[in-house]
């Protein structure tokens, strides 16, 4: 990249060009070790289920309420992150969701047979999320100023495989830990990637130095920056990732309880299932991102995530419904049919993230992106809250073939929400 080029935009950052990688690491570690407690405390749904005395529809409410907590604050840590920068955010929530993980193991955990209060549990879970929420919008912000925007699929998707990357260390991990030594020891490891993420990003994380010869400019090139919050292009994509996590969620939330109740799965196989399902999303999010920034093709991307989203949960509420109600099931080839179906649905629905939030960002100009990523995050952390709270009743309505019809239905719907122009870069000479 030219000095020339450098000069003419102001959203390029200078050198050393190889640092932005740590800062991507230092976001990929703060991403994962709050989502190994977003993503893998539901992996343990059947146990806390058991361990905490919970009916279904209470379980979905506790399952719920971390996401609750981070779509309150995902906001304000937007607007606090374009103000302050990603560094001092991020510190500040991930040393502080530590406390409050440390505080869970303490007096929210049962012990000895003792229960403790719902209360103790669903604040805590609110207070983890609450503060948790801080690592979304400041790394995905760091990558939008650190990068080009011909490396920001890729940069962007791979920060984003945190998020299955955390989910599925939690899936082989947070299970067996619960089973063998109890949900404070979950609540303590959980503690510790904490403040080991901090450790790095303390140590890496830093704004890069930026040029100011010039008003900032939307990605597009197009004048001074809009405020993301007036902007119905932002909007309309960020209610398309909200509607399309929808589904993302009732896999992540409910699918060990889906394979436990209705496919009469062992702990072992539901372990292997949710993991593998985390292993392909981030695989899957990782290709698309650097597919995507060959191509600049992120809107067709997106629409054809949404609609194969679409066919593979409406063939679940298929083969659900024909299943009549799990009896069928006894058969390993059929439970190993329902297994690969789930895991594929929970796949390609997790799969686009990344391509979504850099065109999200790209939209908004790197010095908004903070803001603009929050309120996404605000919108499908509210879906994350409702989903699981809202599926008890949904099964004892009309049972897993509605819940998936459902789903269906959520990605249908975000299919042209996702469709919008695609954004033009800034050329750099």
């Amino acid at each position: 990249m030219t000095h020339q080029a450098t000069l003419s935009n102001p959203l390029v950052t200078c050198p050393p060009p190889r640092h932005r990688w740590k800062v991507l690491a230092a976001g990929v570690a703060a991403n994962a070790a709050f989502s190994v407690a977003f993503s893998g405390i539901p992996m343990t749904a059947v146990l806390m289920r058991d361990g905490y005395r919970l009916d279904n529809a209470t379980l979905g409410l506790v399952l719920g309420l971390m996401g609750l907590g981070i779509a309150i604050s995902e906001l304000p840590w937007g607007l606090l992150t374009d103000r302050w920068g990603d560094r001092p955010v991020l510190l500040t929530g991930l040393v502080s969701t530590a406390l409050a993980l440390a505080a869970m193991a303490l007096w929210a955990a049962p012990s000895h047979g003792q229960i403790p209060p719902l209360g103790l549990l669903a604040g805590g879970l609110v207070l983890v999320g609450l503060l948790g929420g801080s690592v979304n919008g400041a790394s995905g912000r760091a990558v939008m100023l650190w990068f080009a925007d011909g490396e920001r699929g890729l940069a962007m998707s791979i920060r984003q495989t945190a998020v299955p990357l955390g989910g599925g260390i939690g899936a082989l991990l947070l299970p067996a830990v619960a089973l063998q030594h109890g949900f404070a020891a979950i609540y303590s490891l959980l503690a510790v990637l904490c403040l080991l993420a901090a450790l790095l990003t303390w140590a890496w994380v830093h704004e890069p130095a930026l040029t100011t010869h010039s008003k900032p400019t939307t990605a597009a090139g197009s004048g001074p920056l809009n405020d993301p919050l007036r902007d119905p292009r932002i909007w309309r994509t960020v209610a398309g990732i909200g509607i399309l996590c929808a589904p993302q969620f009732a896999v992540l939330s409910f699918g060990t309880v889906f394979l436990h109740d209705y496919g009469h799965a062992g702990l072992a196989t539901i372990t292997v299932a949710m993991a593998l399902v985390q292993v392909g999303a981030m695989v899957m999010r990782v290709w698309s991102g650097r597919w995507t920034d060959q191509r600049r093709n992120r809107p067709a991307y997106l629409r054809a995530c949404s609609g194969l989203s679409a066919a593979l949960f409406a063939g679940l509420a298929i083969f659900s419904a024909l299943a009549d109600g799990g009896q069928l099931l006894a058969s390993p080839l059929l439970r190993g049919g329902l297994l690969v179906l789930l895991a594929l649905c929970g796949i390609c629905v997790s799969a686009w993230h990344g391509v979504a939030y850099v065109q999200l960002a790209s939209c908004a100009g790197a010095q908004r992106s903070g803001t603009a990523l929050a309120m996404a995050n605000t919108c499908v952390f509210s879906v994350c809250f409702v989903t699981p709270l809202a599926l008890p009743h949904l099964l004892a309505l009309q049972g897993w073939p509605l819940v998936w019809l459902l789903a269906s239905g959520c990605a249908l719907l975000a299919r042209p929400l996702l469709s919008g122009r695609r954004v033009q870069p800034i050329k750099n000479a």
